[in-house]
């Protein structure tokens, strides 16, 4: 009698990433990436316009299959890569990090306490990030503001959510922000978050299907200074203090999103109170499941 034999589990099919990219014509379009490739989608039928309207079918993987064309693959290296956005809202979520937390409490003595409690408190911090005009893609550059003169990048997962808050998609994100300018009061939160290319999200978005697990995933920060190593940490989402079903749920009360959202999730990455971005520097941050984003910092 043969022994029964172990049943193998299927490999896990790769999470479908959609891109929004332009060619060197300057035409623009939808795509998927595969490896180092870019599969245009056929949107000329109109029954799907945009990223943002594949994002809202009922099965975006589906679609995207759908939508694939028999055209030629191009290599990536050949196409500019475009913010994933359309007319989302960009909203962000602060102190869900126990590190997050104990940076933001030594930005000033006299806020510290708000931070402290939000941390623990059942409703978190949540803050209108930005509009699409302010957005920064793969290779694009942020900002710093000239009024400020401690400046971080905050690398965090970002959820992407159709009009009905459902979770549909992830990507990377770059809550810049001004610390010395939040430190000085809470209440300037905004002006510290919200400016011209205050945010970078990309390189695409990636599916939930064939996403890792969400204890598994891991989040790296590289910042490059003169082509050198300035500074590099990670971070893990099993680090966060709450779930994204429970920033989704807070987000989503007595608000509505036509158009969708991005949700950057904050973040567990910070260095030292010692550094500040300066023009020029590359902040490179890595997600396990999405890729890379790159962006060069500017000033003024």
């Amino acid at each position: 009698q043969p022994l029964p034999q172990p049943q193998v589990p299927s490999p896990q099919p790769p999470p479908m990433k959609l891109a929004k990219y332009m060619l060197p014509t300057g035409q623009t379009g939808v795509g998927r990436i595969e490896d180092d490739n870019l599969l245009p989608l056929d949107l000329s039928k109109g029954q799907y316009r945009s990223l943002f309207e594949i994002l809202e079918s009922d099965n975006p993987n589906e679609t995207a299959e759908f939508l694939t064309h028999e055209y030629q693959p191009i290599p990536l290296n050949h196409v500019t890569l475009l913010p994933p956005i359309d007319q989302q809202e960009v909203w962000a979520a602060g102190v869900t990090y126990k590190r997050s937390r104990t940076a933001r409490m030594e930005e000033s003595e006299t806020a510290a306490s708000c931070y402290d409690r939000v941390y623990v408190s059942p409703r978190p911090e949540l803050f209108y990030k930005a509009s699409p005009h302010r957005v920064s893609g793969h290779g694009e550059p942020l900002r710093i503001r000239k009024d400020s003169e401690w400046n971080v990048p905050e690398p965090e997962m970002t959820l992407v959510l159709n009009s009905k808050l459902q979770l549909v998609g992830f990507t990377i994100g770059n809550d810049m922000s001004s610390r010395d300018i939040e430190g000085d009061n809470p209440l300037y939160l905004p002006q510290a978050k919200c400016y011209n290319q205050c945010c970078g999200l990309g390189p695409w978005i990636t599916l939930p299907v064939g996403m890792p697990a969400r204890e598994a995933t891991e989040i790296h920060l590289v910042i490059r200074r003169g082509g050198k190593e300035e500074f590099r940490g990670k971070s893990g989402i099993d680090q966060m203090a709450r779930t994204y079903e429970n920033l989704i749920g807070w987000l989503g009360r007595d608000n509505s999103f036509p158009s969708g959202a991005f949700l950057l999730t904050g973040t567990g990455i910070v260095p030292d109170s010692s550094f500040t971005l300066q023009p020029n520097d590359e902040v490179e941050i890595s997600i396990d499941g999405i890729g890379s984003l790159v962006n060069p910092i500017v000033q003024g």
